[in-house]
């Protein structure tokens, strides 16, 4: 097997390690079984995983004597919901889990969320491994802990911090993703550039392409260093009282479109995320911290690649200032009434503040949905 590339989240006794390589889930085994116990593990997929990944899994888990049983949900954000988590509960009580039981999320996003949330309440608490088939949840959403569910009142607004046991990222797993998918992923990509490392934003100008069309090396390349981005943040401050709000940049703006459009098909989280940066840089130009130039590159740069850069690039979508900022005042980054915004003095060189007014981000919102 071509060569596993190993990343470590430290984090004292709760540290993990991140895997990355080629084949990770037909040798699942070798990796899980030092983590799991003689009780069956619980395999928690959806129907698109499922169909194309689940048997790899399985015989592994039988090749390696692990005992497993398997819940497989709907695919969709819609199951990031208290009637998903309700749902996913009893099937998993239905199972008779013990607290040496093991949680295996084996998907996108949605489902290491929802999986991470029920493992840090089932039983108070029970070990959980994330096998991300995503690209943007092997670069994001599998490491660091988040975990929760999306209300009627914003994203992710009930969750928890809960740390995984390992993370296993194949990077074959990606080649069976539509092409939308993969750009959602390589939307959060462009965001460890644009955070703190200029040199790997303009590495991904001249690979992006090659690399969404589906280029192996390049692939890796960029889940090794998004990893290694995002670890080292998170070692740092587990849970969000500092620095780790970077990994936020592009998201305050994002959630509020995803939250409009009712966090359905219509809009991906990366895209919304690919339409919040380029926001982000708009009001950071706006209030004369960051050139005109920078924010014109990201955006050329987005723009090229296929991802939306503006809420008017959603088809179908009527957009409301007013409804947006009113998403936006429920960010989990609200301090004392005020907004927190991740913004930047230019490519690699963002930082955290609330020194914005709501009129300058209704201006924004105005301008950027107008027709």
């Amino acid at each position: 097997m071509t060569q596993v590339e190993t990343l470590q989240v430290d984090l004292t006794d709760r540290g993990y390690q991140i895997l990355v390589g080629p084949n990770l889930i037909c040798n699942a085994a070798q990796y899980l079984s030092p983590l799991i116990s003689d009780k069956p593990a619980i395999i928690i997929t959806d129907s698109n995983v499922s169909q194309h990944h689940l048997e790899k899994l399985t015989n592994s888990m039988k090749d390696g004597d692990i005992a497993y049983t398997v819940i497989t949900l709907p695919a969709g954000e819609d199951q990031k919901s208290f009637k998903g988590l309700q749902n996913l509960i009893s099937a998993i009580l239905d199972k008779k889990p013990e607290r040496n039981s093991t949680l295996i999320a084996f998907g996108g996003g949605v489902v290491g969320d929802l999986t991470g949330f029920l493992a840090s309440i089932i039983l108070r608490g029970i070990d959980f491994i994330q096998i991300p088939t995503t690209l943007l949840a092997q670069v994001d959403s599998s490491i660091g802990g988040k975990t929760g569910i999306n209300t009627q009142h914003g994203k992710n607004l009930v969750g928890s911090f809960y740390q995984p046991r390992l993370v296993l990222s194949d990077t074959t797993a990606l080649e069976t993703l539509p092409r939308r998918e993969l750009l959602a992923g390589y939307a959060e990509i462009v965001k460890y550039g644009l955070i703190g490392d200029k040199n790997f934003f303009e590495w991904l100008e001249q690979n992006g392409r090659p690399l969404v069309d589906g280029s192996q090396k390049l692939r890796k390349h960029a889940i090794i260093a998004s990893c290694r981005a995002k670890a080292k943040i998170v070692s740092k401050d587990e849970k969000e009282l500092g620095n780790r709000a970077l990994l936020n940049f592009g998201h305050t703006f994002g959630h509020s479109l995803e939250a409009e459009t009712g966090f359905s098909e219509k809009l991906l989280h990366g895209e919304a995320v690919s339409i919040g940066m380029v926001m982000a840089f708009d009001l950071s130009v706006q209030k004369g911290i960051c050139s005109p130039k920078d924010a014109a590159q990201v955006r050329a740069h987005l723009a090229s690649m296929g991802l939306p850069t503006r809420p008017t690039d959603v088809p179908n979508q009527t957009w409301c200032s007013d409804a947006l900022l009113k998403h936006m005042a429920q960010d989990k980054k609200v301090h004392k009434g005020k907004m927190t915004f991740i913004l930047t003095r230019g490519i690699g060189d963002t930082f955290i503040t609330s020194e914005v007014d709501n009129t300058e981000v209704k201006a924004l919102l105005a301008e950027a949905i107008a027709v």
